[in-house]
This record gives structure tokens, sequence and C-alpha cells, in this order.
């Protein structure tokens, strides 16, 4: 008995001593504390950054945290913010910028760039104009970019040679866009309802948390027909002129022909299920698609040009630091990292996005792989025409919840195209009279 009280003694001393050298190891890193939204699909690739950087810099530990992205993150942060629990780094988009800087909660990253431990002109300069744009709010760089993004068009060659379509010849135009949905829609057993759709319109509720997804895939129509979201003057919008009334009314009338309104909008699934022949996406579902589509001959080609220019759009993920944050330095370092261009080609094989400066265009082993995975290609090569949304200094997000609706009320509802981008405009500019200007 009493050599069974003894060892157990030991064993406990033992444990305590493991818990006391764990605790030590824990408190002799540094810990930054990450909120992201990265689907699934790139979680792999996420998780394979945050150890490469573990590895680099063993006195930092990024403990990420999963938020949903859109409303959820943006009223997430803000409640963190009131909290004084904000994490030190978090993933934003560029239209949160205004409510973040307002509040004050977030560094100006000429903070960090001008320091010591800072970035040169000439790495910055590296960096796509159209980003450091997405990344500043009134013209003060309050980010920086993680990732770039550019959208494309997916589509089915299977779909295409059984509909007499050339599969190497995806549609190079709005009309041709149409027509080829057209042809491509299928009701296979009669019964009056499509069982195969040539085009995936997307659309989601305006007052859902993919309202501004929406919105952003909407934006290269517009450009493509040569309009604008707003004046350079930032007084009144203008996506209610006849170049967006055109990019609506193409969309409204593909959405009601293939009658999307009974369709689901888990897209990729019915791609992958055979019941979408063309979509919109992104690089950052290309590791996901990879292995989801290996039984289906597949590709991407670029967005069909409009009647005015070629046109895609410009995007990504951005980083701030929180003043909240007790770790500046540490949050700095992996913000400086992870925008290397060696660590931007190693992010863009592993997760589909797109690198952020085009000194990764440089490397060999970068080049080479882009022969030989054509998907990604095609988002390179597009990156020539990618644009960003003029600034949107104020009321944006108000501003993406008011063009949502117009969307919605032309595609979902029947409201007229013309109509319902007035209606938003009315709304917006309203809001904008009221802005205080130097």
């Amino acid at each position: 008995m009493k050599r069974t009280v003894v060892l157990m003694m030991m064993l406990l001393l033992l444990w305590q001593s493991a818990c006391q050298k764990g605790e030590q190891d824990r408190g002799s890193r540094t810990t930054v504390v990450f909120w992201h939204s990265f689907v699934s699909s790139t979680i792999p690739a996420f998780n394979k950054l945050l150890q490469r950087f573990e590895d680099e810099h063993p006195d930092i530990h990024i403990k990420a945290q999963y938020i949903p992205s859109g409303d959820a993150l943006i009223q997430k942060l803000i409640t963190a913010i009131q909290s004084n629990t904000a994490p030190d780094i978090s993933w934003i988009h560029a239209d949160y910028l205004e409510d973040l800087v307002t509040a004050d909660a977030i560094y100006k990253m000429d903070a960090f760039i001008q320091g010591e431990n800072g970035l040169s002109e000439e790495e910055m300069s590296d960096i796509y104009p159209s980003l450091k744009q997405l990344s500043s709010w009134r013209g003060t760089l309050y980010s920086l970019p993680m990732e770039a993004t550019n959208l494309g068009l997916l589509y089915n060659k299977d779909h295409f040679r059984q509909a007499k379509l050339d599969p190497e010849k995806p549609p190079a135009t709005w009309q041709e866009l149409k027509d080829y949905a057209l042809k491509l829609t299928l009701d296979k057993d009669e019964d009056g309802t499509f069982d195969q759709l040539g085009f995936f319109v997307p659309i989601y509720p305006a007052s859902g948390p993919l309202n501004g997804w929406m919105v952003w895939q909407w934006f290269p129509y517009l450009w493509q027909a040569g309009g604008h979201v707003i004046n350079p003057e930032q007084t009144r919008v203008l996506y209610n002129e006849p170049p967006g009334v055109k990019a609506l009314t193409l969309w409204r009338d593909i959405y009601k022909a293939l009658n999307l309104k009974t369709f689901t909008t888990d897209y990729d699934i019915a791609f992958a299920a055979g019941r979408v022949s063309m979509a919109m996406d992104g690089p950052w579902n290309l590791p996901r698609f990879n292995k989801m589509l290996k039984n289906m001959d597949w590709a991407i080609a670029p967005l069909p040009q409009g009647p005015e220019m070629k046109a895609t759009v410009a995007g990504g993920e951005y980083l701030a630091i929180f003043k909240q944050t007790e770790v500046p330095d540490a949050a700095w370092t992996f913000v400086k990292w992870v925008i290397q261009p060696e660590i931007q080609a190693f992010w863009s094989i592993e997760s589909g996005y797109l690198p952020i400066r085009s000194k990764v265009l440089e490397i060999p082993a970068y080049v080479t792989y882009l022969d030989e995975n054509p998907n990604l290609k095609t988002y390179v090569l597009q990156l020539e025409h990618s644009k960003a949304p003029r600034p949107f200094d104020y009321y944006n997000m108000e501003n993406t919840r008011a063009m949502a609706q117009a969307i919605e009320k032309a595609t979902l509802g029947d409201v007229d195209p013309k109509a319902a981008l007035d209606e938003a405009a009315v709304k917006i500019n309203k809001l904008l009279k009221t802005v205080e200007r130097n």
C-alpha cells in the first residue's frame, strides 16, 4: 500500500513538472492572435503557411482563430474592440477600413513600414497598385494584402462538346456568354424543369452575409461596360448610369431565361454534379476543384469581354494590426514575412491564391509551376486586366448593401434594372451629401 502511495506521488510530481515545463515553453514564445475567414479548402495550405512561419520564427506562435466572413466578421471585430478583446492581427476586407479607422482600432502601416524592421520603397512599389489602393482609406495605408484574387470563368468542357461548342473556345464576349448559357441549359427529361444550367448568376440575399460577394462579382461587368461605382470626387455614385444598367440587364436576362430563382446557390456542388456548365470562381478554390473535379474535363477561362473592355476584379484579403495588441512587433514580423516573394510563391502554390507582388514572377520554380498548372496561370495572367473599385471612403458598407439590394430586386424580383439602381443611388447620394469635406 505504501509503495503504491509513493508511486502515485512520484507520478504526480512528474506530471506537475511536465505541466510546469509546458507552461514555461509556452511562456517563452510570443503568441499572436490572428482572426481569419479562410474557407475549408484553404485551411490545409494555411496550416502549412503557419507551420513554416513558426519553423522560421520559433519564438513566435500564431494562434489562428476562424471567424465567419462578411458582416459577421466586422460585427465581431467591432464588439471585440469595444470590449478590449480585439485580436493582434485580423484578416479583413477593404470595406471594413472605414469602420476600423474611425474607431481608431488599427495602426497606420507606415508605423511599421518606416521603422527599423520596415520595408524599402522598392519593396512597396513591387506590390500591385490596385491592392495597395484596396489596403488604404482616404489615401493612407492601414493594411497590407496577404494574397491577391480575381475572377475567372469555370467551365465544363464535356458540356461544351455535347452542345457542339468548341471546348477550347470559351465565351469571349457578353453575347457569347448569353448564347452559350442558353445552349448549355437543358431539360433532359422534358418535365418542364431544367436539369442542366448553362451559367450560374451569383444572386444571394442582399440582407445576408454574402451580399458583398455578390456585388464583388458584378463589378467586372460594370467596368466592362465602361462604368464606375462612384465619381472621382466621391460626391455621387455612378452605377445607375447606362453602363451599370447594361451590366445588370445582362445578369437579369440570363437569370430569368434560366429560371435560376428555383436553383440552388451551391453552384460549386452543382458544377461537380454536372448540373452547371459555367460559373464564376476564384483561384482560392483551385486546390479543392483539383480533387473534387478530378473525373471531369474542366478549365478556367478569362471573363468574357464587355462592350468597352476586358476586366476582372482585383481583390484579396488584407492584414490589419490592432492597437489593442500587446505584441505589435511580433504581429508586424508575421505581416512582413508573409508578403516576401518566396513566401508569396509558396502560398500561391499551396493555396491557389495569386501573388501580391510582381517579383514572384521572377522566381523560376514559380514560373515552372504556372506552366504546369494552366488554370492558375489564367488567373495570374488576368492580373493585367484586374481592376479595383475607385476609393469609397464614406458609407462603403451601406453602399454595398444598397447595390446588393438593387441586384436582388432586378433579378429575383421584377424591378426594372434602371429603377433598382436609381433607388440605390438616391439612398447613397443622400448619405454622401452629409459628409463634411475639407
